[in-house]
């Protein structure tokens, strides 16, 4: 290959980041301010040999062409301008800069305090930054997105693999990893029709967890948006690609939780990676406070995407696009998605989020918004439209508090089941649109949930000040690991009652990796640096009849349209049948005091839909109860307690302690 050589005014602006041409590879690089953008060539020993000045400037972007290059060139961007760090202004030559369109790179990000040293202290970043990687275009062809989801699953790659005995162990953390027919099987043995990947675009650890000796376990915090990071990918993105293509012909979408609200350059203490050093005020959100420029933190990490600014709405449409068209995705989990739409409050008609929904591929893919972020006026939940779902938080903690045994509940549970009607039910939207979750990954496991009182955060090293405090959770007499065998079956019993309640609801039900194999996180309730043993499935010591009772629980509602049906209940007469009636054990429909009492414990649901017929109890109390049933005749159809014998009479069922029972018509 010939010496790298700028081909004088030959640069286009069309296409931002690295495309290969004929001629060679242009680049093209966003920036108001900057007043000039070289690109550094490397070789494969990390040497730089090369440091070309983008010649032409238009419309804010600065390009160039460069031949004697091609695919397989390693590469960073070097930008320079005003350096004015309390105005808001970074530009300094010798940080080498990952470009923000990078499709590859060529190493994981490390932390070094040289990435954040002052211009005047003049370090020279490369060695400790990675190299972007030039390819190809890959396979534009946007591929269907498979039926509306049934069943969502959240996964970490590297927590799910890392201990699975089927996975060989170069691909253990991996994405391919997920390609092992195993892994695969267990999945489709579940019903899981939608596979949530936490994010996989390349990240970096925040900036306190080296010192402790701690890695980032989860990836939200990302750096570059087009590119899966390393550690999951090492043979290039493409191996997304194989395992996308490959379940998809399983029936299994697969979709990215990706995070265009904060990147990993956190405040103006962070590290000076990409966004920040090439024009900090187009990319980030700041305002002025006695006559500084200061980043907005609404996310809680240092600084706030500007997603009202042309530039990062391109990049946003673009990186999104790219993941589905070239790597086959079917849809994304947007976190803390009302960024997306702060103006600087959130602003549901934002033109962010407009042109997601208007955008003729992204629109046709599954949509998934967690509607809330830590800033002023950032709770959104049921305000994102019809295009998109929503994960549910009211749902995870009312049906907790029930279980719990909290107070003037019952209704709430209703509410609940209902497909909580209150946030959902309006023009245009249906039950489906509540993602509902009992469990995420920001909180405890189901075990923990019913295995302590309190959170012990105390691996992560803040002294156990990380962490939601408010988790609704119960111990079930002893806090934490035990070997009373009394306890350690109460609370099987009541995650088997709490998964029940999830998949008897209306809406659309996701279920945390491992929950199903009754896994624990010993009370680690934010185990985002814990890239070890207490975020890796345990995969030798699943609870096996747990995972046959989450797969039964999503057979029986998938074949009873009386649960899964993706409509409101009305509670109204048609042709004399009622959609949904409550009940008192007593065998009443439930009265207005009956919803008003404060230790209300049991509730029927008796449903009817297109001529299928279902009566499900709900019973939290300790005791067992008899349940008077409507006429006409009942039989088992599932149980949440393999424990205790139900029987069901002509008029009576005999319901377990703290157990869910489904009957149906015989």
């Amino acid at each position: 290959m010939s010496e790298p050589t700028l081909v004088p005014g030959a640069g286009s602006i069309a296409k931002l980041g690295a495309t290969i041409t004929e001629n060679g590879v242009n680049f093209a690089v966003y920036s108001e301010t900057a007043s000039a953008i070289w690109v550094s060539l490397f070789d494969e020993q990390d040497q730089e040999i090369a440091r070309v000045e983008l010649d032409v400037h238009q419309d804010n972007i600065r390009a160039g062409l460069i031949a004697g290059i091609g695919a397989g060139a390693r590469y960073g961007l070097r930008a320079d301008g005003r350096y004015d760090e309390e105005q808001g202004f970074f530009f300094d030559p010798q940080k080498l800069l990952v470009d923000p369109y990078a499709r590859r790179l060529d190493r994981v990000f490390v932390r070094s305090p040289r990435l954040r040293l002052r211009r005047e202290e003049a370090v020279d970043t490369a060695p400790l930054i990675p190299k972007t990687i030039v390819v190809g275009d890959g396979n534009e062809n946007a591929l269907p997105r498979g039926e509306q989801p049934g069943l969502f699953y959240e996964l970490n790659v590297r927590g799910f693999s890392m201990r699975h005995p089927s996975v060989q162990g170069p691909l253990r953390g991996t994405i391919a990893a997920l390609t092992t027919q195993r892994v695969i099987d267990h999945f489709k043995y579940l019903g899981v029709d939608t596979l949530q990947l936490m994010p996989v675009a390349a990240w970096i650890d925040e900036g306190h967890l080296p010192a402790l000796g701690l890695t980032n376990a989860w990836g939200y915090n990302p750096v570059a948006y087009f590119a899966i990071d390393p550690r999951l990918a090492p043979r290039g993105p493409q191996e997304l690609r194989v395992m996308t293509d490959l379940y998809r012909e399983n029936g299994i979408s697969v979709i990215l939780d990706v995070v265009y609200n904060h990147t990993g350059e956190s405040d103006a203490e962070g590290p000076m990676l990409s966004m920040m050093g090439l024009d900090a005020q187009t990319y980030y959100r700041f305002v002025e406070v006695d006559g500084k420029k200061v980043l907005v933190n609404d996310t809680g990490t240092g600084n706030t995407l500007r997603c009202d600014h042309p530039a990062v709405q391109r990049l946003v449409i673009e990186s999104l696009r790219y993941w589905v068209e070239e790597l086959g995705v079917s849809g994304f989990r947007f976190d803390l998605a009302t960024i997306l739409g702060r103006d600087p409050g959130f602003n549901p008609d934002a033109e962010m989020l407009r042109m997601i929904k208007a955008d003729p591929v992204l629109s046709q893919c599954i949509l998934v918004a967690e509607p809330w972020d830590p800033g002023p006026g950032g709770y959104g939940l049921g305000q994102f439209g019809p295009e998109f779902q929503e994960h549910n938080d009211t749902f995870r903690d009312e049906v907790r508090s029930f279980w719990k045994g909290e107070s003037y509940k019952i209704g709430a549970l209703a509410g609940k089941l209902s497909g909580s009607a209150e946030v959902f039910n309006r023009p245009g939207r249906s039950p489906s649109d509540s993602v509902n979750m009992l469990a995420v990954h920001d909180g405890f496991t189901l075990r923990d949930l019913v295995s302590y009182n309190d959170k012990h955060n105390e691996a992560n090293g803040e002294n156990n000040r990380d962490g939601h405090g408010n988790n609704h959770s119960w111990n079930c007499g002893v806090e934490g690991e035990t070997e009373d065998e009394g306890i350690n079956s109460a609370r099987r019993r009541d995650v088997r009652a709490l998964l029940a309640t999830l998949l008897f609801s209306r809406g659309t039900p996701l279920i945390q990796q491992g929950d199903e194999l009754y896994r624990t996180q010993q009370g680690n309730n934010n185990a985002y640096a814990q890239d070890n043993e207490i975020t890796w499935l345990d995969w030798d010591n699943a609870d096996g009849a747990l995972v046959d009772f989450v797969a039964a629980l999503n057979s029986f509602r998938k074949s009873h349209p009386a649960l899964s049906a993706d409509a409101f209940f009305t509670g109204q007469d048609n042709d004399s049948v009622r959609d949904v009636v409550w009940l008192h054990p007593y065998g009443r429909e439930m009265t207005e005091g009956d919803w008003n009492d404060a230790g209300a414990s049991v509730l029927g649901m008796h449903l009817r839909y297109e001529g299928d017929e279902v009566l499900v109890w709900f019973n939290r109390r300790i005791d067992p109860l008899e349940a008077r049933l409507p006429e006409g005749g009942w039989v088992l159809g599932i149980q949440s307690d393999p424990g205790f014998e139900v029987s069901v009479s002509e008029s009576v069922a005999k319901v377990g302690p703290r157990s869910v029972v489904a009957l149906v018509r015989p």
